[in-house]
């Protein structure tokens, strides 16, 4: 019986909240510079979305603006945000490491986010989490954007019987209630507490992971 954890990384694992608005700001400025946004920048309402993934996100912000301008600034977001990670800007959530390499004795574990390749592999670079994952997956190896599929396609690909899914936005709970696996909300920055009430437990610190997994 092949069991692991299954874990998103925004707002979970890493506080992107350090990072998120000057990235955010440094993107607007750009779209200001030429005449494409006017007012401040939309930092709250990223922050109610937080977790969708990145098209909804800039269609969100930006719902006039064309396709392509959209791409642009979120190839800037996501520059801004690498550079960030990799100055050491952000920082993962207190007792992490720890309780990873604790559960990595014991289950394989994975990342499942909605964030990009890159961004994604700059985190696990920068704070030295790669000997604890066996694999990263990004919603951008799946076409429908989907975070439920992409969870199943952690569980088909490494022939998982069950497991437990660590995350704190609805579309993390659902995931795992789609794919028939137990939910762990983590009630941190962005989770809202409508959301974690469908969760099957909830956990206020990373360390309390341990005693809910054992």
């Amino acid at each position: 019986m092949k069991q692991a954890i299954i874990f998103d990384m925004d707002g979970t694992l890493f506080q992107t909240n350090m990072i998120l608005e000057p990235a955010l700001a440094a993107t607007f400025d750009a779209l200001r510079e030429n005449e494409l946004w006017f007012g401040e920048t939309p930092i709250s309402k990223y922050r109610e979305i937080m977790g969708v993934p990145l098209p909804v996100v800039w269609e969100t912000l930006c719902p006039n603006h064309s396709e392509e301008v959209r791409e642009k600034s979120n190839e800037l977001f996501q520059k801004k945000l690498i550079e960030m990670i990799t100055l050491c800007k952000g920082a993962l959530y207190p007792n992490v490491a720890e309780t990873l390499q604790s559960l990595s004795i014991q289950y394989p574990l994975f990342v499942a986010s909605n964030g990009e390749w890159e961004y994604l592999q700059a985190i696990i670079d920068t704070y030295e989490l790669n000997q604890l994952f066996e694999k990263i997956y990004s919603i951008q190896s799946i076409a429908s954007g989907n975070k439920s599929e992409l969870v199943k396609s952690v569980i088909e690909e490494n022939e998982l019987s069950s497991a437990w899914v660590v995350g704190d936005r609805l579309s993390d709970i659902m995931a795992a209630k789609e794919n028939g696996l137990v939910s762990i909300g983590v009630n941190f920055d962005f989770a809202q507490q409508e959301e974690l009430n469908q969760a099957d437990f909830v956990i206020n610190e990373m360390k309390e992971l341990l005693t809910v997994i054992r």
